[in-house]
């Protein structure tokens, strides 16, 4: 199997069960078909953040909060990360070390995976908060700007992808080291600096975490206890803040330039275009900014292209209606990583806890027609829950008059959206 293939499940549409063409129809009709619904059938707003959900017994909330637990964790996180850095630095420096695998899939994917599995996971798990915590949880009593929101979370968000997707290198052992050392010093020092609030809103890691987690089934009611409840009603909990459009627009629009990045005509035209690895790295860059730009371009647009409203309200609509992208980007980072989370994930716990030799079951790859159909169903199960999700908040956000026609646009750019996620994905 070759890299790619491990990589994104795939070789191509010629691996679809079915024609490219029809699932891009039947992907298209589903969604119009749902918006149809609920549309005429559906005229009140029927979630509500604040819907308790059905509580777990208490000695779970107990248990997860118990200070013990959170020290155990902590320690754990530490030692976790310890762990790791031996193995960087003292693994061999090739391909077989397991720090790219670490960075790019085990905190990449499997993060979230957890985080939508369980809830915000890396709250946790962040050595940043682990070592700020065995640090007496002090700071120099900065208040973090408001203004700020999740700006910071989102340049990392794209620190990241960049690495991954543009830079020359992205394997390289040296540069994923140098990004984690930047990581963990600007991080640290934003929590010496403004206390855990700099956690919860500029770390890149921790602020993908809790987006994964607003469409978990766990979750708080507002007493505190600990939760199982409708996870729609989960996605309005997501905070509005500054940046919060920009933060999902890196994450959709990353994963939609690496499927387009790994496509053979795109790479041969990047080679044709270029003499050197620095024009190459600039001419990817320069692609990743542009998907990026055109997906908070298009949804801020739709989001917008409503009447009926004034100037305020028209500007606080994409960040309203912004916890509707959030299924579509799970959908799509389950579609396009998920053969390698699981299979890239088994090699690297492999190499990590120093059991290389071991067999690596290739679940997905061997089973093309089963992993096709499951990519199909991550990307329509998305759109049809950010539809779901878009059409109630457009219900308690748009006046009465407007509250149909007002979603028109944003109906028609999650429909480009599915069409461009299914043909990227399958390699055109």
């Amino acid at each position: 199997m070759t890299a790619q293939i491990l990589a994104h499940g795939l070789g191509g549409s010629t691996d679809l069960p079915i024609p490219l063409t029809y699932a891009l129809i039947g992907a298209a009709w589903t969604l119009t078909a749902t918006f149809a619904v609920v549309a005429f059938a559906w005229r009140t707003p029927k979630f509500d953040a604040a819907r308790p959900g059905r509580a777990l017994p208490p000695w779970v909330t107990r248990s997860v909060d118990a200070p013990a637990t959170r020290w155990v964790l902590a320690a754990a996180a530490l030692g976790l990360t310890g762990w790791v850095a031996v193995a960087a630095v003292r693994g061999p420096q090739t391909s077989e070390n397991p720090l790219p695998g670490v960075f790019y899939v085990l905190l990449w994917v499997g993060v979230v995976a957890l985080s939508l599995a369980i809830g915000p996971v890396w709250r946790v798990l962040s050595p940043v908060r682990a070592l700020h915590r065995f640090l007496g949880g002090r700071n120099l009593g900065r208040r973090y700007p408001d203004a700020l929101g999740y700006w910071p979370a989102a340049a990392g968000l794209f620190a990241f992808v960049w690495l991954e997707l543009a830079s020359p290198d992205p394997g390289s052992l040296g540069a994923i080291k140098i990004w984690l050392v930047v990581y963990l010093a600007v991080t640290l020092a934003g929590a010496l600096w403004c206390g855990p609030r700099w956690n919860a809103r500029a770390d890149p890691f921790e602020v993908y975490s809790v987006v994964a987690s607003r469409f978990s089934l766990f979750g708080r009611n507002p007493d505190g206890r600990i939760a199982i409840g409708n996870p729609f009603n989960r996605l309005l909990t997501l905070p509005v803040r500054p940046g919060v459009v920009a933060v999902l627009s890196v994450l959709l629009g990353s994963t939609a330039f690496d499927s387009f990045s790994a496509m053979p005509q795109i790479r041969r035209l990047v080679d044709e275009l270029t003499d050197s690895a620095l024009a190459a790295t600039a001419l990817r860059t320069v692609g990743l900014v542009l998907f990026v730009g055109i997906v908070a371009a298009t949804f801020t647009l739709a989001a917008r292209c409503t009447g009926g409203v004034d100037a305020r309200t028209r500007r606080e609509l994409p960040g309203l209606l912004a916890h509707s992208l959030i299924p579509i980007v799970l959908g799509y980072v389950f579609a396009h990583y998920l053969t390698y989370l699981i299979e890239r994930g088994q090699q690297t716990v492999y190499r990590l806890f120093g059991s290389a030799d071991a067999e690596v079951v290739y679940v997905f790859s061997m089973h093309p027609g089963l992993l096709a159909s499951l990519k199909v169903g991550f990307v329509l199960f998305g759109h049809v829950a950010g539809v779901i999700a878009a059409h109630d908040r457009a219900l308690a956000v748009l006046p009465r008059q407007h509250q149909l026609t007002g979603q028109l646009a944003m109906m028609l750019v999650m429909v480009g959206y599915t069409f461009t996620g299914l043909y990227l994905l399958f390699g055109g």
